[in-house]
């Protein structure tokens, strides 16, 4: 498995150092700003955003994740989405529609190496959360007035977008052309990419929720960043971690602890405890296929420095970053 992260260049006095670290099978290369990402020219995953629905700082939150990002934000936190770049037919793909769509579209540009346009070859919804398809607005006329982009989307979701303001105004006025998905049905892309849709058990109110195995010739990338609880899903996640390379698996709450103001049950999520707990017995090698991603403002596992990021780390698995790059 071939990994690299772009965090930040450090400049020393006198001359300038790209700093390099090996941990797992991972080489991290640091850039400054979306300014100084690479050109991606070989079939590649890469992460867009990694914080859950409402972002970070969160609206109205006082506690101390917070308070000091409504002054100070942090431009690395964008609400999660993953991307799909192929430079031999030159396309680019989108997994979900975040309210941070306008910076990730321009992020995704910037990392072709051929001259792109802005908008994705397709985008891929997961469900009616906020988080996942509200960027859509802004491919509306109050926007940039997009062009039939390709949206694919599960019959309800399909439904709810064609039947519901705003959203219909999208679809009528040939800003999106959604292509209907269904449960484990795969979709060829093109002749690299392969996409097959897995219901899983959620909140649904408005829609199905799915997560997606994505297949190249080489490698397999399962991404499922909103479940209610693993024992609920109708497919064994053990199973489906042994038969892919990485899996991009929800930790929107490292434990119960995070949430003292509001009914738990009321937003279930596998914690990241509970997972690390049913996982304990893979590999070494299956444990690094996962990268836990979708962290609630609360999470511990937003700061590196954090006694639960090394405690995840110790235990064999990783933690998504935006800008990770996975070669597919």
């Amino acid at each position: 498995m071939k990994v690299y992260r772009l965090t930040q260049k450090v400049f020393l006095i006198g001359f300038f150092v790209i700093l390099f670290s090996c941990q797992r099978n991972r080489t991290e290369k640091q850039v400054n700003s979306e300014k100084d990402l690479p050109k991606i020219n070989t079939l590649s995953l890469v992460i867009l955003g990694t914080v859950q629905d409402a972002g970070s700082p969160h609206i109205t939150c006082n506690k101390d994740c917070c308070k000091d990002l409504f002054e100070n934000p942090d431009k690395n936190r964008k609400v999660v989405s993953l991307s799909i770049i192929d430079p031999q037919t030159q396309e680019k793909f989108l997994f979900e529609a975040t309210p941070d769509i306008t910076e990730q579209m321009k992020a995704l540009k910037q990392l072709c190496d051929w001259e792109a346009p802005e908008t994705p070859d397709a985008i891929f919804l997961t469900h009616a959360h906020i988080g996942h398809y509200a960027g859509l607005m802004y491919l509306g006329k109050e926007a940039m007035n997009a062009k039939t982009i390709p949206v694919y989307a599960m019959p309800k979701m399909k439904s709810f977008l064609e039947n519901h303001g705003p959203w219909s105004q999208l679809v009528n006025n040939n800003n999106i052309l959604i292509h209907e998905l269904q449960n484990d049905s795969t979709i060829q892309l093109n002749a690299n990419i392969q996409v097959i849709p897995h219901q899983v058990p959620h909140r649904d109110e408005y829609s199905e929720t799915v997560g997606y195995t994505i297949m190249s010739p080489n490698k397999k990338v399962l991404f499922i960043p909103d479940i209610d609880k693993w024992v609920k899903w109708d497919k064994n996640i053990i199973d489906e971690i042994q038969q892919v390379d990485y899996a991009f698996l929800d930790a929107t709450f490292y434990d119960g602890n995070e949430i003292n103001t509001r009914n738990i049950s009321e937003i279930p999520h596998p914690f990241v405890v509970e997972s690390m707990s049913l996982f304990s017995d893979l590999s070494d090698e299956e444990k690094r296929k996962i990268h836990f991603i979708h962290f609630n403002h609360t999470n511990p596992l937003l700061n590196k420095d954090s006694k639960e990021t090394k405690q995840v780390i110790e235990n064999g698995f990783n933690i998504a970053h935006i800008h990770d790059v996975f070669e597919l």
